[in-house]
């Protein structure tokens, strides 16, 4: 999850993406000058498929959260990848390593006017890309490349042909979820294999559809040639223009809630930068707990939003530290933070998170409250860690912090969570508040 700033930096780690950039960068390499060597096969083709990879580039969409796609670029490579056949070129004879040196130049020429405009390369995402679109090749091409497997294709398109392209072609949503995911482990510290979950439904709705298309184009151009690629992508753009809608329908509702968020902090309720460190430290712990992509939002939502009960307050809180009041006080703002929320027309779910907050993880003499949301938990133990610590930034300061949250575990602070912050706090080193 994206979304804030975070005021903590994190020990160096080898990070997934310069491992991936440079595994790319040297098939990229390597794929240019064995083509240059030997010569580009059906160089009208390649470049026709090359030209519409790097429009696709070009075109590429934010998804929600931060993730980049060009989903036109991508299914046009893999239909590159998958291409067999064409009506007026015979077998499409380009070898694995030609796939690789059309698409990712394609891919480059493409970032190139993001580049030149200010805007980021997004040099991780080609290079997730040029990899699927390598392991693609890499199955289909050498079935392709044998004659004698070719010789027995009709000249209409053969159902085994197109059983052996679908299955094929699906292969590049969940590799491209797999790579997406080892980066995220790399830099983000939590469980691959919920990450793995969290890429592969990030990446479904539009994964689906690039995947379909990138089938599709080796399909339609054995029928009607290179007039097909247009013919095929279309619904593909028009399906990333409903994406980017949604994605900037959401990117307006984080911002919403940040704005919202800074109420108390203007109001002089909290202290600057309060809603913000809860948010990243609850993010990093949601990682580190293996929280599903939803539930994530959530959490992030219900912390930027988690003090708003604060404003129903006559007189301010010393530090906005709400751990300093009575339990009944807590409830009360909670449940006045509830309400806002719910007016504020976000997700019930968001609200429900911030008025179960000042729940404690257990009651005496019961056992855990199912009622409580893990997500209200996590809130709960990153505020009070937050308010201990204050402005301090000392080693001291937050072992003092951890050890009254350890204090409290016996039904106030969930051990898991408070096992997990620990985790999460030898990892990274509090910048300067």
């Amino acid at each position: 999850m994206s979304g804030t700033l975070s005021p903590y930096r994190s020990h160096p780690r080898l990070d997934g993406s310069v491992l991936l950039a440079v595994c790319a960068g040297v098939l990229v390499l390597v794929a240019v000058v064995e083509t240059a060597v030997r010569g580009v096969a059906a160089p009208a083709v390649a470049g026709v498929f090359g030209c519409l990879v790097a429009v696709g580039e070009m075109v590429r969409l934010r998804l929600p959260d931060d993730r980049v796609q060009a989903p036109i670029g991508l299914a046009t490579a893999l239909g590159y990848a998958l291409l067999s056949h064409l009506p007026t070129e015979g077998r499409a004879s380009h070898s694995i390593l030609q796939t690789v040196a059309v698409t990712s130049g394609g891919m480059l020429a493409g970032a190139l006017p993001h580049v030149l405009a200010g805007r980021s390369a997004e040099l991780e995402g080609i290079a997730r890309r040029v990899i699927v679109v390598a392991g693609v090749a890499l199955l289909f091409r050498p079935l392709v490349l044998d004659e004698d497997l070719f010789a027995a294709f009709d000249s209409h398109v053969p159902s085994d042909y197109v059983l052996l392209t679908v299955v094929v072609g699906l292969v590049a949503w969940p590799l491209e979820a797999v790579l997406a995911a080892g980066v995220a482990a790399s830099q983000q510290w939590g469980p691959f294999r919920a990450l793995l979950r969290n890429e592969l439904g990030a990446f479904f709705g539009i994964g689906a559809a690039i995947a379909s298309t990138g089938v599709l184009i080796p399909l339609a151009t054995w029928e009607v040639g290179l007039w097909g690629l247009p013919l095929v992508t279309i619904p593909l753009l028009l399906a990333q223009l409903s994406y980017r809608r949604y994605a900037a329908i959401r990117r307006t509702q984080v911002q919403t809630i940040q704005a919202l968020s800074r109420a108390t902090e203007v109001g002089g309720y909290t202290d600057t930068g309060h809603a913000r460190r809860v948010t990243d430290l609850a993010l990093a712990i949601g990682r580190d707990l293996g929280l599903p992509e939803r539930r994530m939002r959530v959490l992030q939502y219900a912390g930027l939003m988690h003090d708003l009960g604060q404003l129903s307050l006559t007189d301010a809180i010393p530090g906005g530290a709400t751990v300093l009041v009575t339990p009944d006080e807590r409830r009360r703002i909670a449940t006045f933070g509830a309400q806002v929320v719910r007016q504020a027309g976000v997700l019930e779910d968001v609200a429900e998170v911030v008025e179960a907050q000042s729940e404690p993880y257990r009651r005496p003499h019961l056992p855990d409250d199912p009622t409580v949301p893990q997500e209200s938990r996590i809130i709960k133990v990153v505020n009070a860690y937050d308010d201990m610590v204050g402005r301090a930034t000392s080693e001291d300061a937050r072992l003092e912090a951890l050890e009254g949250l350890r204090l409290g575990m016996a039904y106030e602070y969930d051990p898991r969570v408070v096992a997990s912050l620990a985790r999460v706090l030898d990892r990274v080193t509090p910048a300067p508040r």
